[in-house]
């Protein structure tokens, strides 16, 4: 099993690799992921039953990588979504951006673009200063879940008989011979030679790309942790704000710690999902095309940023989670009313609630047992300043899901051809290096893992070029 270019992971960054490599050369690819097909990723939450902890979770491993049960959101700025531009500048990055967003057109995303009128932008940016709060500017295109998992089904099956797929398959190591040949140890039994290997393992993959990372000597580098909650609440409070702009990013400093707080995914007439990695249930968000609720939901996450000696940040965000799983058996739900008076939610007080949860498996809890004082008091301090924007945000009846943790703390050493530590033919790309953390950031870091690899062979720059039809 000898080819010119590996792939670990099936996500958008993983992908992206494999259409720039067929469409530019007649290379030998494998595409590898421990996840299924996405025809076969069945969640059973999403059939209306409990989280049955599969391994690996349908919702985040598999072809599509979590992207594929995401809302779709393909965020057209270099702002927000990774950080990419540090390695490769703005302007290099936002060409990239256009190019990534042409082919995804191509495969079916719609046209419409959020974010495009500018005196509305700015007339909203205007309302959230006064609030204390700084609004981001960006245009976002909408897929919807639904869209989202036909587009990555064309991909499917536009490279199905253009590289090797293995699905169900995990690389238990990775070594490199002395001659320059990567060696990749599969949970079949089966050893896979190739000359490059792209390593694009997801959020889902953070901890093992650490474990490759430091058994091939490469430095790995702490991202900040995001920590936080759900939101969810009526719809109509927060149209103006969602009808211009979809996805609103909106960005606070706490005043009583001066910590970075931020929304994040917000999901318009959307439900509340869960995601399992490994051992913990976390919250996350998604919104369809053709099935609405009459909620929106959206995260508020808490940046926090650790010094020495501390250096096991996904452990940390991971202890918390198993607090919450420990509470409630799966995610927590609590009304913001009840967490200001200091008491748990109950089942009785949530059916009262004019707001119905969209997630039924939450266990109604108290948050303040599992997650610190500062980013409890972090969260309710944005809260109230998103009310002075739009009023409704934080009621006594607000939603509150716990936790969501961001698992993308692990920051690979890459330099700005996204080669690995200095080791000619190793790439680290997507949200599991730590570079990327959103879809078409992830994304773009396949186009340029691909180029790079090209690059490397002797193609020529004209061969290269992003005009190319």
């Amino acid at each position: 099993m000898e080819y010119d270019v590996a792939i670990v992971g099936a996500g958008p960054a993983g992908i992206f690799t494999a259409l720039e490599l067929v469409k530019r050369s007649d290379l030998k690819i494998v595409l590898i992921d421990k996840g299924d097909l996405l025809h076969r990723r069945i969640c059973p939450v999403r059939l209306g039953s409990r989280c049955t902890r599969c391994k690996p979770c349908a919702v985040l491993s598999g072809w599509g990588g979590a992207g594929a049960f995401s809302d779709g959101k393909l965020t057209l700025s270099t702002t927000v979504g990774g950080w990419l531009s540090s390695l490769i500048g703005s302007k290099r990055l936002q060409e990239l951006i256009n190019y990534v967003d042409s082919i995804y057109l191509k495969f079916g995303a719609p046209n419409k673009v959020y974010g495009t009128d500018e005196e509305v932008v700015a007339e909203l940016s205007r309302k959230a200063a006064r609030a204390n709060l700084k609004l981001i500017p960006m245009k976002v295109r909408h897929m919807g879940t639904e869209r989202a998992h036909e587009v990555i089904q064309r991909m499917y099956n536009y490279l199905k008989d253009k590289v090797d797929i293995l699905p169900k398959t995990e690389v238990l190591n990775i070594k490199v011979t002395n001659s320059g040949m990567k060696v990749l140890e599969l949970s079949n039994g089966k050893i896979l030679k190739a000359k490059y290997a792209v390593l694009a393992p997801g959020r889902a993959g953070a901890s093992w790309m650490k474990r490759i990372a430091e058994s091939l000597g490469v430095k790995v580098a702490n991202n900040p942790i995001d920590l936080g909650v759900r939101v969810e609440v009526p719809a109509i409070v927060m149209e103006e704000l969602t009808n211009a702009l979809y996805d609103v990013k909106l960005v606070y400093y706490s005043k009583s710690f001066d910590d970075r707080v931020r929304t994040f995914c917000v999901n318009p007439y959307g439900e509340v999902i869960t995601e399992f990695y490994d051992d913990i249930i976390t919250v996350n968000g998604q919104s369809c095309i053709n099935k609405r609720t009459e909620n929106t939901n959206f995260a508020i996450l808490v940046t926090m940023n650790f010094t020495e000696p501390f250096r096991e940040p996904i452990e940390y965000g991971r202890h918390i989670a198993k607090l919450a799983n420990m509470l409630g058996d799966s995610v927590l739900v609590q009304r913001l009313g009840d967490l200001r008076k200091g008491r748990r939610s109950t089942p009785e007080r949530i059916k009262r609630s004019p707001i119905e949860p969209t997630l039924k498996e939450a266990t109604p809890g108290d948050l303040s047992f599992v997650l610190p004082y500062r980013i409890l008091s972090n969260i309710i301090e944005m809260l109230n300043a998103m009310n002075d924007l739009t009023p409704g945000v934080a009621t006594d009846y607000t939603l509150l899901y716990g936790v969501e943790v961001k698992f993308y703390s692990v920051r690979v050493d890459v330099d700005p051809k996204l080669r690995m530590g200095g080791i000619p033919g190793l790439y680290a790309i997507g949200d599991g290096a730590g570079i990327t953390r959103g879809l078409i950031q992830a994304s773009t870091s396949g186009i340029l893992a691909a180029l790079s690899i090209l690059s490397e062979m002797g193609y020529p720059d004209k061969d290269l070029s992003l005009d190319e039809k």
